[in-house]
């Protein structure tokens, strides 16, 4: 099996350019947000350029590494098996689980911004902006780790870590609107 650290080298790879996808996509999606909320013709000059970007981040970089992160991942199961009856992997395979839910829910706002329908606020999206740092926090905790047992620790640590995201937005957020405000 001299060929598995290849197929093992090339899902890393997608995972990480998938999750710098998923990283950059929702910033994307605040600046077309704020960019609706301007006056002409900076609204439409802004608009413009960030669907542009977005479909071209989703089209050519996101979508295609998550399909074939998941390749690989299933070639790699496929060549051993064996992964399947450890609980680290059962848990790893729920959190890849709702990586994909994650996606598709971007790949809806994704649409939705193409066609000029903005349903959430920018505040939202910086919240939503974190989901793809939790669940890589998991899945790296658990790969490394190997044990089903710590990932309960882990999962303490990923809502520690939600909290603090959610005070560093706070935080943010004062510090622009008073940024603003002179």
């Amino acid at each position: 099996m001299e060929y598995y650290n290849y197929i093992k080298s090339l899902h890393l790879i997608f995972v990480v350019t998938w999750f710098a996808g998923l990283f950059y996509m929702p910033r994307l999606f605040i600046y077309h947000i704020e960019a609706f909320h301007k006056q002409s013709p900076d609204k439409e000059i802004l608009t413009s350029q960030l669907q542009l970007m977005s479909k071209r981040l989703w089209t050519i970089i996101t979508w295609p590494s998550a399909i074939l992160c998941t390749l690989f991942a299933v070639i790699l199961l496929v060549l051993n098996p064996g992964l399947l009856n450890q609980s680290w992997m059962h848990v790893k395979l729920a959190f890849v689980v709702l990586l994909w839910l994650y996606h598709i829910r971007n790949h809806v706002i994704y649409n939705q911004l193409q066609r000029d329908q903005v349903k959430y606020t920018s505040n939202y999206m910086r919240i939503w902006n974190e989901g793809a740092t939790i669940i890589l926090f998991a899945v790296i905790f658990l790969v490394i780790l190997k044990s089903a047992i710590n990932w309960v620790f882990g999962v303490v640590g990923i809502f520690v870590l939600g909290i603090l995201l959610m005070l560093g937005i706070r935080l943010y957020k004062r510090i622009r609107g008073k940024n603003s405000e002179t």
